[in-house]
C-alpha cells in the first residue's frame, strides 16, 4: 500500500509536510511519498522522504523551454512521477512520451485516469501503476472509495483485463476509514492532496490516515 501525497500548488510548507511524512513512514512502516512542486523537489528529497515529481514532460534534452525534464527531477532527488493528472491532462501520445522519458531517467510512474476506460488505455502503456480519480470528487471530502465504490472496482477490473498493473484510487481521500475502504475494494494505494497539504497538523493527519494499515 502506497500513500502518495500530491502537494499541488497549495500554500503549504513542503519541507514541513515532507518531515511529517518521513516521521510517520518511519513510525509505521507504511510507504509514504510526497510530490511537491518541481522547484521544491531537492529540498523535499533532502529530508529523506520518498519524493515524486508532479509531472514530467515528453521531451529529451534540447530546446524545450518551460518543460520539466525527467532527468532534471531525477537529479534533484525524485524517484517517481505522476503523469496525466486531471489538472495536467495530456494526449495519449504525450502520456506515452512522458512514460518513456521517466523510464529513461529511472523514475517510477503512476498514470492518472478519469474512468475505467482510461484506466485500460493507461494500463496498455505499461506504467508502474495507474491511479483513478473521478474529477468531480477531487478536492472534496467525498472519497471515491465510499461515494462510488463500483468506480474503483470497475477500474481495477479494467486494468486487470489489460495487464498486471497496480491501481491506486484518489479523490476525496482524507481519513483512515477512506484508506481502509480503498484497500477493501482492492486498491494498491491512494493518491491524495488537500487532506494532508491543507491540514493544520500534517503529521497527525498522516498518522490518522495510515493507522488502519500500520
Amino acid at each position: 500500500m502506497i500513500v502518495l501525497v500530491n502537494l499541488k500548488a497549495y500554500p503549504c510548507d513542503p519541507v514541513a509536510v515532507a518531515e511529517a511524512a518521513a516521521a510517520v513512514a518511519a513510525d509505521t512502516g507504511v510507504r509514504i511519498a510526497v510530490a511537491p512542486q518541481a522547484a521544491h523537489i531537492a529540498a523535499v528529497a533532502d529530508v529523506g522522504v520518498e519524493t515524486w515529481a508532479q509531472d514530467v514532460s515528453p521531451v529529451e534534452h534540447g530546446s524545450h523551454t518551460g518543460s520539466t525534464l525527467a532527468e532534471a527531477v531525477a537529479d534533484a532527488g525524485a524517484v517517481g512521477t505522476l503523469i496525466n493528472h486531471s489538472e495536467r491532462r495530456r494526449k495519449l501520445a504525450d502520456v506515452d512520451g512522458s512514460l518513456r522519458a521517466a523510464e529513461r531517467a529511472g523514475l517510477e510512474t503512476v498514470v492518472c485516469a478519469n474512468n475505467p476506460r482510461q484506466v485500460a488505455a493507461a494500463t496498455a502503456l505499461e506504467p508502474d501503476a495507474v491511479a483513478v480519480e473521478p474529477p468531480a470528487l477531487i478536492g472534496t471530502s467525498r472519497p471515491v472509495s465510499q461515494a462510488n465504490p463500483a468506480f474503483v472496482t470497475d477500474s481495477i477490473e479494467a486494468a486487470g483485463a489489460v495487464g498486471d498493473v497496480p491501481v491506486l484510487c484518489g479523490a476525496g481521500i482524507s481519513t483512515g476509514e477512506d484508506l481502509a475502504a480503498a484497500g477493501d475494494l482492492g486498491a494498491d494505494g491512494v493518491l491524495l492532496a488537500s487532506g494532508v497539504a491543507k491540514a493544520d497538523d500534517p503529521r497527525a493527519a498522516l498518522a490518522s490516515l495510515v493507522d488502519p494499515v500500520a
